[in-house]
């Protein structure tokens, strides 16, 4: 039996538009407020982590999230070479830590600032985070400067009592839980 095949319509040639600017696009990004987390890792690679706030759920079947990376960070060779991690979403109260982990502080001083404990991958997890997703990687894509990484969560663990962290127009700010009417 011959198969019938119809033509997929073309789409209209886009002309291409000019980048924005370097800096305007930053500024802008100032204004999308995000959650805080510290990425880490642990494997054959060695221990690292890193704070970030460019993570976000892809699907919730697989449960799947997605972390950028800067291909010229120092701690990118421990991630590509683990393939596994942890979102540690900070609580209100982390904004030191993720000031460490955001800077040059050596990877061991990073770790000794906190209590960290793991699960199914052997990623720290951060003892008091607000919520931790243990994930392996399975799928990154480059983008410019950076890789994103799919990491499919494998286990989580959840702190109900702490109240959150965003940085929003280059600041810290909590974010209260609200109450039960």
């Amino acid at each position: 039996m011959a198969e019938t095949l119809t033509a997929t319509p073309a789409l209209p040639a886009i002309e291409k538009q000019p980048a924005v600017e370097k800096q305007a696009f930053r500024d802008a990004m100032a204004h999308l407020g995000s959650a805080v987390n510290i990425i880490t890792t642990d494997g054959p690679g060695g221990r690292a982590g890193f704070t970030a706030s460019a993570v976000c759920s892809v699907t919730d079947s697989p449960p799947t999230l997605l972390v950028c990376l800067n291909r010229s960070a120092s701690v990118y060779p421990a991630f590509t070479e683990n393939q596994v991690l942890c979102v540690n979403t900070l609580a209100d109260c982390h904004e030191s830590l993720s000031n460490l982990f955001g800077g040059k502080t050596p990877m061991e001083q990073r770790f000794e600032a906190a209590e960290w404990s793991s699960l199914s991958t052997g990623s720290p997890i951060l003892s008091d985070a607000l919520v931790s997703f243990d994930c392996k990687i399975t799928q990154v894509t480059r983008v410019g400067t950076h890789d994103i990484l799919f990491c499919e969560a494998v286990a989580i663990t959840r702190n109900d009592e702490r109240h959150g962290l965003v940085y929003f127009d280059r600041r810290y700010h909590p974010l209260m839980r609200q109450s039960a009417c």
